[in-house]
């Protein structure tokens, strides 16, 4: 991932709430199945519960994933966020496609000439998968992924065709490599021009430089007139980074790597224990509760 300056941020005033909830999907709200790279496609009521307090205190909930549009719209629906009656902001594509919904509205999107970077990648990994998502479709790809990893349609393509006019986001994803080798890649091929995302496996997020979930969020909070410093923002990937670092209060789940966990302003309990709940819930507590403060969840 691209280097993002540390910041010394200060803590969250007493008597703050965020204006903003912004939350990973996979790893954070749904529950991973193991030994694949996949979610289970439920919401605890724990979570789901959460996520109506927001909402119903007047707050925005803003979903922020690499899933692709229409693999977002789904996990909005299971959430009920629609049920206030008001158009969501969900940042899609890491940051790369902003839209509303329902219906799907798409009001800013960034591609780039990825072709360079897909060429330099397969040098080195020659047999690894290529897919370019197909905004509102599915992926066309260069093989088949295994079962689960990709939402929607795909269509089997020419990786030269792919790439062949600008795209949002690339996948690269090496069933027979590790996380580590592709960190090592990653970091020895100074991506020009595109920024990368690396996931729990070797599973490679090419886009535009500069874009993020952070730069999406970013979108989204200067159209609703909120300021960073009012936004909590929980998540557990590599891809959460730049977001946890922008937002007011950047919470990584329980069962983040560690990377994620130092990043963090704090740290909240795993993903299999409603980890995005209990974090919500100091903000939003259940009737009868009370919130506020800033100490909970290990210091990062």
């Amino acid at each position: 991932m691209a280097e993002v300056a540390a910041q010394a941020k200060p803590p969250v005033p007493d008597g703050w709430r965020p204006q903003i909830v912004a939350l990973d999907i996979d790893g954070t709200l749904l529950r991973w199945i193991e030994g694949l790279g996949a979610s289970h496609e439920e919401v605890t009521p724990a979570v789901h519960d959460a996520v109506q307090r927001v909402l119903d205190a007047g707050c925005h909930v803003v979903l922020a994933s690499g899933r692709a549009p229409h693999n977002m719209t789904e996990v909005a629906d299971m959430l009920n966020l629609h049920g206030h009656g008001e158009q969501l902001w969900v940042v899609a594509s890491n940051g790369a496609v902003v839209f509303r919904y329902p219906p799907m509205e798409v009001v800013h999107e960034v591609t780039f000439d990825a072709a360079p970077a897909v060429r330099a990648v397969l040098e080195r990994h020659p047999e690894a998968l290529v897919a370019v998502e197909e905004r509102g479709v599915g992926y066309r790809v260069s093989a088949p992924f295994p079962d689960g990893e990709l939402g929607g349609n795909t269509t089997v393509a020419d990786v030269n065709d792919m790439v062949a006019a600008p795209v949002s986001r690339v996948i690269i994803r090496d069933p027979k490599a590790t996380v580590d080798e592709f960190v090592a890649l990653a970091e020895g091929l100074g991506l020009h021009g595109t920024d990368y995302a690396i996931g729990w496996t070797a599973w490679l997020d090419l886009a535009p430089v500069g874009v993020s979930k952070a730069s999406g969020l970013e979108y989204v909070a200067a159209e609703l007139g909120v300021p960073a410093a009012d936004v909590l923002a929980i998540g557990d990937g590599r891809n959460d980074l730049e977001m946890l670092r922008w937002a007011g209060r950047g919470v990584a789940m329980g069962q983040a790597v560690d990377e994620v966990k130092e990043t963090a302003d704090a740290v909240t309990d795993p993903v299999n224990d409603d980890g995005a709940a209990v974090e919500i819930s100091r903000w939003f507590p259940p009737s009868g509760g009370s919130g506020g403060g800033s100490s909970a969840g290990m210091g990062a």
